[in-house]
This record gives structure tokens, C-alpha cells and sequence, in this order.
């Protein structure tokens, strides 16, 4: 599937549907910052798990920088688990659409502060995380993101980030929902494609202002240059509770 497939052209819905398969991880998402840059999606198509293309809004798609805390995650309907669960991670993440209509992201990069998740995940679901050395501190005004990432590399990628939240987003335009509202992922694991489905309320989007932004995780995930312009939308959440269900396959050939 190219970046000519088909491509859903109706909004993405700002509520996730139930999950319709059993659970396997619930987490919450805290002090996320949503960095957004419009590119061309000839740009992001090779860099897709094949079978997925390009997500599009107004005929570009889009490279987003979100680092945020994760805590309290748990596996499948247990507790939360203690101390590690709960880390700072920076992703850096590309809007993808497979064959059936299914929207999601796809991750060039996770960055996080444990060794143990790092592993998990990259085993587990082929996840491409990498272990860094991170810190989120907050004043009574600003959020500040710190990372490093340690290893494998580019070792020392990362930088810092620092974002000034604003006013509640009442009713959130077309694509700040396109944005955020994401519903699952895709990724390629043992030849498979396939779709992690997640399920949380609807988002609780503020605007925000970018204060200072030294990043060198976007230009290793393939996207050299980008953040040297300015990003087109910059959004912070308070966060969510979210739920992951099992994985939806699809044909080892897609």
C-alpha cells in the first residue's frame, strides 16, 4: 500500500469506540505536549509499516514530537505497577491509515527513562524504543522536557523542550482532533502487520506556546532539518487514563 491508497477523507472522530477484545495494559498519560509539523507525505510513505500510508489532513500529513509522563501502567486489569510503571517518554510519531480504513500512529522512536519497558516493548511488539536518561520539571507556568537518550543510539539525541500551557480548548478544530485523536497503532512484528486498538475519553486540549525547543530526536527519526521552522500546532493535555486491547493482525503479505 503507497501513499496513493485508500485514504479515509471523513473526520477523525474525537471518541474512541469500545474495545471489542480483551484488555492488556492500561496506562495514564500526563502533561503531554503535542509538537506538530505539515510535511509532504511523499516524505513519510518509506518510512511506514508496509500495508499502512499516509494519514492526511488537507492533503499533508504530519510529524509529531509529544513528550509527556506515563504512570501507573498496569498489564492487562491488574494494579498499577510500582515505580515502574510510571517514567518520562518523548515520542516521535507519523499518522498512518492501512487498508481496511483503520487510522493510527506509527512510532519512528519512544524515547523512556526504563531499561525493563524498553526491552518489553521492543520484544513484545517491535516497538522502536530506546532507553534515555529523561526529566519533566514544571514551574507555576511552564513544563520542562529533558532527554538523552543513552542506548542503542544516536547516543545523546534528545534536547529540551519547553512549553507554556494556555487556555482550555473548548471545542477542539478538525485538526487538533486529527492530531490527537488517534484510536490505535500499527506496527509490522514477525512479518504481520498489525493494529494495537486504545481506548480513553475524549482528550482535554489547551492551547500552548512553545518557549525553547533544542531537539535532535525528530532529524534521527529521518526528518533532518525539520524543527529548524517553526512547528504549525503546538497543543499541551492535563492527560488520560487510557486501555490497550489485544492486537488486530492482518494478512502477512498486506
Amino acid at each position: 500500500m503507497t501513499s496513493d491508497g485508500p485514504v479515509p477523507r471523513s473526520p477523525v472522530s474525537p471518541t474512541a469506540s469500545p474495545l471489542d477484545r480483551p484488555q492488556i495494559m492500561s496506562q495514564r498519560w500526563e502533561d503531554l505536549t503535542f509538537v506538530h509539523w505539515r510535511v509532504d507525505p511523499t516524505l513519510v510513505a518509506p518510512l511506514l509499516p508496509r500495508g499502512t500510508a499516509p494519514d492526511l489532513f488537507d492533503g499533508a500529513t504530519y510529524v509529531g514530537l509529544v513528550p509527556f509522563r506515563l504512570a501507573d501502567a498496569g498489564v492487562a486489569r491488574g494494579p498499577a505497577v510500582p515505580w515502574l510503571g510510571t517514567f518520562a517518554e518523548t515520542n516521535v510519531r507519523l499518522y498512518s491509515v492501512d487498508a481496511t480504513g483503520r487510522r493510527g500512529v506509527v512510532f519512528r522512536s519512544l524515547d523512556a527513562s526504563r531499561l525493563a519497558v524498553v526491552v518489553a516493548a521492543r520484544v513484545g511488539f517491535a516497538l522502536p524504543y530506546t532507553w534515555s536518561r529523561m526529566r519533566i520539571e514544571r514551574t507555576a507556568s511552564t513544563i520542562t522536557y529533558t532527554s538523552a537518550r543513552r542506548v542503542p543510539g544516536p547516543r545523546g539525541a534528545g534536547g529540551r523542550i519547553v512549553v507554556e500551557p494556555g487556555a482550555r480548548i473548548d471545542q477542539p478544530d478538525p485538526l487538533a482532533q486529527f492530531l490527537t485523536a488517534r484510536w490505535g497503532l500499527h506496527t509490522r512484528h514477525l512479518g504481520r502487520l498489525l493494529f494495537v486498538p486504545n481506548e480513553h475519553e475524549p482528550w482535554p486540549l489547551h492551547h500552548a506556546r512553545l518557549v525553547h525547543l533544542d531537539d535532535s530526536l525528530v532529524a534521527a527519526a529521518g526528518f533532518p532539518g525539520l524543527v529548524d521552522r517553526a512547528p504549525d500546532s503546538v497543543l499541551w493535555s492535563p492527560g488520560v487514563r487510557t486501555v490497550f486491547g489485544m492486537p488486530q493482525g492482518a494478512a502477512r503479505d498486506a
